[in-house]
């Protein structure tokens, strides 16, 4: 049952249905032996005058079929007969789910129906989201990532080295070794192919705890680091807390927080100087324009986590530059999973706006429909890249 709603709002099209579907997809660059490849559910709104938003729900390893039970069996119900308004639908949608969990797959679920919304919206509006939001830079910057802990040094210097020739000013690599003199050399050889001018970030994914993370910054430091991303779990908040108070190179954090409070309570807490929400993951455009505006008013720096082709249009519309996270090979675009050119443009290491109405994102109707092609050279990247069992997660 709908959650009641204003009269007063209820002068627009009303949802009469949601429908989704599954694409899996093999990584063309596989993220290790227990992230070969990345799930999308896609999601259509369709309203009481005809009109049809088109959004997507994302996980790279965990629970897509239950992301689509949510969005099947709890969340189509409910929002059925609400305002076609992702402003309005999104607060008691969340409050609905909270039972089930205030963050995590409920939120990663909600976004499917809030990109949805917001695609329609624009749609409606004749314009992109970008521009419904209010675009704001003509461009950003994009820096190139990797997957890349179980790449041999000499595969990882070669990664580095394609960002380099393809004009990146910025790469993040990946750090956890169980020898951190591993991480030193794989550091020390990325910063040699870099130069002292271009940006080096890592992340260690929630690899260390406290002790190891200091270790560890005694060591890596002096390589001119950007931030240090992740390296304790991120529920530990007294732990990152001590981290920051200690540490010289800035702290970053934020793809596995889900909801505004965790954020807050880190910023609050003075634990983090970069958060990185990921726009999926936190429950769509509208809760991730609030985490934006919160960490503004505290003077925290916005770097949208993964997601090129989504985390691209939202930069476009901040008031404050950011960056935006492309790892090799793995964009929607790359993949083979895209029914029309990609919403945004990437050259010359920025990202620009196609312009595409809505969100500009329509899928294949199914793996098989991306050719022979693509998928044999996914196929053929799968083994690519030794010493696979080490974990490695985006």
């Amino acid at each position: 049952m709908s959650v009641p709603v204003a009269e007063a709002v209820r002068t627009g099209p009303v949802i009469t249905g949601l429908s989704t579907r599954l694409i899996t997809v093999p990584l063309r660059r596989s993220w290790g032996v227990e992230a070969p490849e990345n799930h999308v559910i896609v999601t259509e709104i369709r309203t009481d005058d005809g009109g049809a938003g088109h959004g997507f729900s994302w996980t790279p390893t965990i629970g897509p079929q239950a992301v689509k039970a949510l969005l099947d069996y709890d969340i189509a119900p409910f929002v059925t007969g609400l305002p076609a308004n992702p402003e309005l639908v999104w607060d008691p949608l969340w409050k609905r789910l909270h039972e089930a969990g205030g963050g995590g797959l409920t939120t990663i679920a909600m976004a499917g129906v809030d990109l949805a919304l917001w695609d329609l919206q624009a749609r409606r509006a004749g314009t992109s989201v970008t521009g419904l939001l209010g675009q704001r830079q003509e461009s950003a910057e994009v820096y190139g990532s990797g997957v890349n802990l179980h790449y041999t040094l000499d595969e990882l210097v070669e990664q580095v080295r394609r960002w380099v020739a393809a004009g990146h000013r910025a790469v993040k690599i990946k750090v956890g070794k169980p020898d951190i003199r591993e991480d030193a050399e794989r550091v020390a050889a990325v910063r040699s192919v870099l130069g002292p001018d271009r940006k080096l970030m890592i992340d260690a994914n929630q690899r260390w705890d406290l002790p190891t993370t200091l270790r560890a910054l005694d060591i890596l430091a002096g390589y001119g680091l950007e931030w240090l991303e992740e390296p304790l779990r991120a529920d530990d908040l007294w732990a990152y807390r001590r981290l920051r108070k200690h540490s010289l190179v800035p702290i970053a954090l934020g793809e596995n927080l889900h909801t505004i409070y965790r954020f807050r309570d880190f910023i609050q807490a003075e634990a983090v100087d970069i958060i990185q929400p990921n726009i999926i993951r936190v429950g769509g455009i509208t809760p991730f324009r609030r985490i934006v505006e919160l960490a503004r008013t505290n003077s925290i720096r916005v770097m949208p986590h993964l997601l090129p082709e989504l985390s691209g249009q939202l930069a476009l519309t901040l008031a404050e530059p950011t960056l935006v996270e492309d790892v090799e090979d793995a964009s929607f675009e790359q993949l083979g999973i895209l029914a029309a050119p990609s919403p945004v443009r990437f050259s010359n290491s920025r990202v620009t706006l196609v312009d595409q109405p809505g969100l500009g994102l329509r899928f294949r109707e199914s793996p098989e429909a991306m050719g022979a092609d693509t998928m044999n050279a996914i196929t053929m990247n799968l083994g690519t890249n030794s010493d696979m069992k080490n974990r490695n997660f985006q």
